[in-house]
């Protein structure tokens, strides 16, 4: 997997995927950003939320539940001091569907932090990562 990061301008740049994606990042206006894009820590635990969702989803649909939205909303806590690594994410997954099993659900969350989230098991090196779920009808 390859990446590409270019500076544009003051704290702004474009990250650039190896699958031809582009996103722009920008830093905090007391740094010199002008807030035209996330954070790069926004843009990680972005990607973790991401990374577990996908897994969730795919992991219901195999199991051929009727999954018809997947929401993960995350909140992290960073170290006060340099390097402001994250010490604690709690990640919260609003899962609906068609009688989605609670069985299912809690099986899929777990599957994806302990086995499948590549990000998820990264941070988690520095993290503590807790999770919860809730099922809608949908």
């Amino acid at each position: 997997m390859k990446a590409r990061v270019k500076w544009v301008e003051s704290a702004t740049f474009l990250a650039e995927s190896e699958s031809g994606h582009a996103v722009v990042m920008d830093g905090a206006q007391e740094y010199g950003g002008r807030n035209l894009g996330p954070r790069p820590m926004e843009m990680l635990l972005m990607g973790m939320g991401g990374c577990t969702a996908f897994d969730v989803v795919l992991i219901l649909k195999k199991s051929r539940q009727a999954v018809a939205d997947c929401v993960v909303e995350l909140e992290a806590t960073r170290a006060e001091t340099d390097p402001k690594v994250f010490t604690a994410i709690h990640v919260h997954f609003i899962v609906k569907g068609t009688d989605l099993s609670d069985k299912h659900v809690a099986r899929a969350v777990e599957l994806s932090a302990e086995k499948y989230c590549s990000a998820s098991i990264m941070l988690g090196k520095t993290a503590k990562i807790t999770h919860d779920y809730e099922i809608q009808s949908a």
